[in-house]
């Protein structure tokens, strides 16, 4: 049994670890850290978790937490890790950020596109960025885990084998993605209220998203050269749930009689079986089949369906996810599992729920 603390659990991404913790057999939550509802009772922060809980918040010393918890998650806002994490802190317990203050190496480019300054730079080389399906052997001897953003998880994935592979020009690539409310956390927002969202659906971020260099750093890892997409998020009137589709130009390959053609459909689902077969949490679905949000919603599951179109040479690939579990607190606490040598789908044997 570890003891687990958690800073930021009365976000949305911190009370899904909450949930999914508490159904963990080898976590116990020792910290519930709110800065905004220090001394009140958790459960009174979230009624779901009546005679579950009976813990009040606490604050967000990572200094005192350290030396009480094996692990720490923090679901914190850009720059509140970066401007607290010290070598000690590391010496006591490892670290799972949700937020995104170690998941790109280059400073420069985390300053361009966060507007805030890092003030532990130190500590980018030794992070890993937890992609678990694709950096599953570091992230078992790390001490401090990158948790992969929520549009970035499921538009590189959808995409990695592809780019790994050499199948798609990675420099063609648009990443059309939509999202539900959930992911831009319980703050009160003008955009984000009821009458706002309801009835809509809108563009933000245009060529701005700070999700951009992310995706482009881990899809260039794979495909071994630097890469420059198109990514536009959307905001959609639901609770939970992403939905990318990518667009990408073919290459061509060549074949068994020597000619160059763009790759058939066998040919693109051997290279998704041949780094997603063994994936418990990766669903290439079927021929002709296209992800669904409302399939992975409340699991830990990353839905992924393609179509050629070889009128135009292109591909469009297509993965779902849910944004709070597999896009932020799932993904984390499958990390967690690799830390502590805790099989992969510990807590996290979820059945997606429809209705």
């Amino acid at each position: 049994m570890i003891k687990a603390g958690i800073i930021g659990a009365t976000g949305y991404a911190g009370a899904e670890l909450v949930r999914l913790l508490l159904g963990h057999r080898e976590v116990e939550i020792k910290w519930y850290g709110s800065r905004s509802y220090i001394d009140e009772k958790y459960a009174k922060v979230y009624g779901n978790m009546f005679q579950l809980v009976e813990e009040a918040c606490l604050g967000d010393n990572l200094q005192e937490l350290a030396g009480q918890v094996d692990v720490i998650f923090t679901a914190t806002p850009q720059g509140f890790l970066a401007g607290a994490l010290t070598e000690e802190i590391l010496e006591h317990a490892k670290v799972v950020d949700l937020s995104a203050d170690y998941r790109l190496k280059d400073v420069k480019v985390y300053e361009e596109w966060y507007k805030i300054k890092h003030q532990s730079p130190q500590f980018l080389e030794e992070a890993v960025y937890g992609l678990c399906e694709v950096n599953r052997d570091k992230v078992k001897h790390a001490r401090l885990v990158a948790n992969p953003g929520c549009y970035t998880t499921c538009s590189i994935l959808t995409a990695y084998p592809l780019a790994k592979e050499g199948l798609i020009d990675v420099n063609t690539l648009i990443v059309d993605a939509k999202s539900g409310t959930s992911g831009a956390g319980r703050g009160a927002k003008l955009p984000n209220l009821f009458c706002e969202v309801n009835e809509n659906m809108k563009a933000y971020g245009v060529a701005s998203h700070r999700h951009t260099p992310e995706i482009e750093e881990q899809l260039g890892y794979a495909a071994g050269e630097t890469v420059t997409i198109n990514f536009t998020p959307h905001l959609v009137p639901m609770n939970r749930g992403i939905l990318a589709t990518e667009y990408a130009s073919l290459k061509k390959i060549k074949q068994a009689d020597g000619t160059y053609a763009y790759p058939s459909y066998e040919q693109v689902r051997a290279a998704y079986d041949k780094y997603y077969q063994k994936e418990y949490f990766i669903r290439v679905l079927d021929q002709g089949v296209y992800p669904e949000t409302k399939w992975v919603e409340g699991s830990n599951f990353v839905d992924i369906g393609f179509q050629i179109d070889g009128r135009t040479g292109r591909i469009i690939l297509m993965g779902a996810i849910d944004n709070l579990v597999k896009g932020a607190a799932g993904q984390a606490v499958q990390n967690m599992n690799l830390l502590f040598g805790f099989p992969e789908q510990e807590g996290l044997r979820l059945v997606p729920m429809f209705p």
